[in-house]
């Protein structure tokens, strides 16, 4: 069965894998002693642990396949008098689990070992969800349709056949559009609590430089920008499934070697969504992966991997010493902005964007004279130019269009925190950094690292003015 990855949501792993590491680990203890747990993840792949801890967080995938036997359900935990239950614990824990395996993880920690940490992770997001409710933040129903057919366009199909392969896997689309909701809710929520307050210094950045060329004494690699393509084997698998899966991921390699873009052959071939990884800090990554490609050049590929998810090849598609990339590729854009109101909902303001894409269509007009009438952006006295842009230089979700797009071509309608907008690429270009843009990258390096501190304290917080209590499986409060 083919296993469904939703990573296309916003942000997906931007704080990095520490994002819960600070949050959890002062109530984790707490929870595990009084779950009697007796098992730990090993010190080993405990970094591998908070990595598909922070991964589970914030992007939706679901487990391969539903448990032959149901588990009795019961209550776990209350927070602030809403309830969480054994099965939510379960279906985070299994998809932790899966998360680990597809980023090459060789051993996988017992559930039950991880069940005080997620069971934690659940009641820090409540926390989250809840703050955001008692505080008026919404998220418009056009926001979770937009990000519902992103899923689906990552998985090949339409929203109708994703919600068929869901309800054959025991998922109701109400539970999916529920879950999608909740974590669009925590983005904006963080996004309004935290970036206002993190600024990066000239001082910031110089201190990072610093760190940065000490570490380079030894010459490790700092940041990568890895393709990965997953072709994935289910537990179950006989041995001759096996050998024809490997023959499929030796396909995908030929493909590769022999010039395909690695977009189209993960199309083909992977189970593992969006093939390009992004240029992050190598610690970012799954440590296997680390390992794997560190003597292979750029343009090199590795594989196939074989882990419990299944074949993985990785493809190096940048390698920096600097942390950032010596080549990049920039954009030069415009866009309209609407932002919503008490007057205009999100989905009014992309019903009026689409009547603005339809005259461009027609030739009624230019993409500038509708920014310049319509848009409420900085930018609309300039046509809605925005010049030349570096990765980076927005929030993710306008960056992923804008990399879909072909020069010249204008986008459906796109929600962000800012608003609603309508984006016309009119090119694009590879350009060598200098020294002045390396720095300026780095700025956004530094800012995500002071971005994961300002999150840790602030979550811690919030979950330390929450009232919790937990259960045992007879209803009684567990002391």
């Amino acid at each position: 069965m083919t296993t469904l990855c939703f990573n296309t949501l916003p942000r997906q792993l931007a704080l990095g894998a520490t994002l819960w590491l600070a949050v959890c680990t002062s109530y984790a203890q707490t929870a595990a002693n009084a779950a009697n747990a007796t098992t730990q993840p090993s010190a080993a792949n405990q970094a591998e642990v908070q990595k598909a801890l922070a991964a589970s967080a914030t992007q939706t995938r679901l487990p391969p396949a539903p448990a032959a036997v149901r588990t009795a359900d019961y209550i776990v935990a209350v927070v602030n008098s809403e309830p969480i239950t054994r099965n939510e614990v379960l279906i985070r824990t299994r998809r932790v689990l899966q998360t680990m395996a597809e980023q090459g993880a060789q051993r996988l920690p017992d559930p039950e070992s991880l069940a005080p940490e997620v069971l934690e992770q659940l009641i820090v997001e409540k926390t989250q969800i809840q703050h955001a409710q008692e505080t008026g933040l919404r998220v418009d129903d056009f926001a979770v349709e937009q990000a519902l057919e992103n899923v689906a366009r990552q998985n090949n199909g339409s929203v109708e056949q994703l919600q068929t392969q869901l309800q054959a896997q025991g998922i109701s689309a109400a539970r999916l559009r529920q879950e999608i909701r909740d974590q669009l809710l925590i983005q904006r929520l963080r996004e309004r609590d935290l970036d206002s307050r993190v600024r990066v210094s000239d001082q910031d950045i110089d201190q990072y430089q610093a760190k940065q060329r000490s570490a380079n004494a030894t010459g490790p690699v700092q940041a990568l920008n890895l393709g990965h393509i997953l072709i994935a084997v289910p537990e179950s698998a006989s041995p001759a499934q096996v050998r024809e899966l490997h023959s499929k991921a030796e396909q995908a390699v030929q493909a590769l070697r022999g010039g395909t873009e690695l977009a189209a052959v993960a199309l083909r071939y992977s189970n593992a969504g969006e093939p390009v990884m992004g240029m992050r800090p190598a610690e970012r990554y799954p440590q296997a992966f680390v390992n794997a490609v560190d003597n292979t050049p750029v343009g090199g590929l590795v594989g196939p991997l074989r882990s419990p998810a299944g074949f993985h090849i990785l493809v190096v598609l940048d390698k920096s010493t600097a942390g950032v990339p010596s080549v990049v590729t920039q954009h030069q854009s415009r866009h309209i902005l609407l932002r919503p109101s008490a007057q205009l909902n999100e989905r009014q303001a992309a019903a009026q964007l689409q009547e603005l894409r339809q005259r461009l269509e027609r030739g009624q007009a230019s993409f500038g004279q509708l920014a310049q009438q319509y848009s409420q952006d900085g930018s609309a006295a300039q046509g809605g130019a925005l010049g030349w842009s570096s990765p980076g230089q927005f929030v993710p979700e306008f960056e992923r269009v804008l990399q879909s797009l072909q020069p010249g071509e204008i986008s459906q309608p796109v929600v962000s925190r800012f608003g609603v907008h309508l984006i016309l690429l009119e090119d694009r270009r590879q350009v060598a950094l200098d020294a002045r843009q390396q720095r300026e990258m780095l700025r956004n390096i530094v800012r995500e690292e002071k971005l994961e501190k300002a999150y840790a304290t602030w979550a811690q917080e919030l979950r330390s003015l929450a009232y919790v209590e937990y259960r045992n499986a007879d209803g009684s409060v567990r002391r």
